[in-house]
């Protein structure tokens, strides 16, 4: 997975349609999701397409939670692109570190609120706090 710096570098120089392809394309990039694992309780709150999001450990747990790599997936191009955004703040880095990271705020320079509809952006919150409330668990535990 692509780091957030370098896909906002990338993002900056790009405008509308071409915004849109590489959240496209980072969809794409995003690692396969088993359908076992679309459930009711995987699947994020309040987002208009249907957002899966998985947690896994990547190591055992250090006292701090492990790292986290989290299977997501959705059945829209583009929303699955704001998903694998999301998660490139985040993806295999320590339970602890998640659980303190500002996400919203690591987001701000792709001004997705004023570059999509609301329609896509809606979910983006309730994503947000899965993802950090998944790992202060794991931080906890």
């Amino acid at each position: 997975m692509r780091s957030l710096d370098d896909i906002r570098e990338e993002y900056e120089f790009l405008d509308g349609d071409e915004r849109y392809r590489l959240l496209i394309e980072l969809g794409r990039e995003l690692d396969a999701m088993p359908d076992a694992l679309k459930t009711d309780a995987t699947r994020v709150r309040g987002c208009s397409a249907s957002v899966w999001v998985y947690p896994t450990r990547l190591d055992a747990d250090d006292g701090k939670g492990g790292r986290l790599h989290f299977l997501a997936d959705s059945n829209a191009a583009i929303t699955k692109g704001i998903v694998a955004l999301v998660l490139s703040a985040v993806q295999d880095r320590p339970a602890g570190e998640i659980a303190d990271t500002d996400i919203a705020a690591r987001l701000t320079p792709f001004d997705l609120k004023n570059q999509l509809s609301s329609n896509r952006t809606q979910g983006v919150p309730n994503m947000i706090a899965l993802i950090r409330d998944t790992a202060r668990r794991y931080a906890a535990a």
